[in-house]
């Protein structure tokens, strides 16, 4: 499935790429996750700890940095993880742009997302939702590391929460109901 997110930093273009090109500063930014390894290069081993209701998800994940373009400000990186009982996998490109206006940046990622197994049972129907919040959490994590580069002193990184799949869901279908309702009421005033 393609999902399509953006977000804004309030920063320049250049100290934004800077920090989205720091791959492991960056990995703990996205909620649940931490990085365990660096293989050289562009490639990494991360841990992702989920939670949907009473079902607990650890994914180890590689992501790999497959193209850096840094006149286009385009980053694309692929990422394959498997749940570690054996419950599912998931195959992640997410290609991030980045453009500017303003002293503002705005970055646009496009993800082509595939979950297979008790994974995707799990997240049918709700990974467009899930994926927006994640995104924002995402955001709101970035800009804080942001500010941090421009501290003399950096505190350790805090230990990776997992990911609350209920509170997630319950966001979701909160949304969700909001938009329900708003769309009765134009029904009914135009009706």
């Amino acid at each position: 499935m393609r999902l399509e997110n953006g977000f804004e930093v309030s920063a320049p273009a250049t100290l934004v790429w800077d920090v989205l090109n720091d791959v492991p500063a960056v990995v703990p930014c996205m909620p649940g996750a931490e990085l365990t390894e660096t293989l050289g290069g562009d490639r990494w081993k991360a841990v992702v700890h989920v939670k949907l209701g009473p079902v607990a998800f650890e994914f180890e994940a590689t992501v790999t940095r497959e193209l850096v373009d840094a006149a286009e400000r385009r980053v694309v990186l692929v990422v394959d993880a498997r749940e570690r009982r054996g419950r599912g996998a998931a195959h992640a490109t997410i290609d991030s742009t980045l453009s500017e206006s303003e002293g503002i940046t705005f970055v646009e990622l496009v993800t082509d997302l595939t979950l297979k197994g008790t994974v995707a049972q799990y997240g049918r129907g709700l990974v467009p939702s899930v994926a927006a919040q994640l995104t924002g959490e995402f955001a709101a994590n970035l800009a804080r590391l942001i500010e941090k580069r421009d501290e003399p002193s950096r505190a350790e990184p805090a230990k990776p929460v997992p990911v609350s799949g209920l509170r997630l869901l319950l966001r979701t279908l909160s949304a969700l109901l909001k938009s329900l309702g708003s769309r009765l009421l134009r029904q009914s005033r135009a009706g």
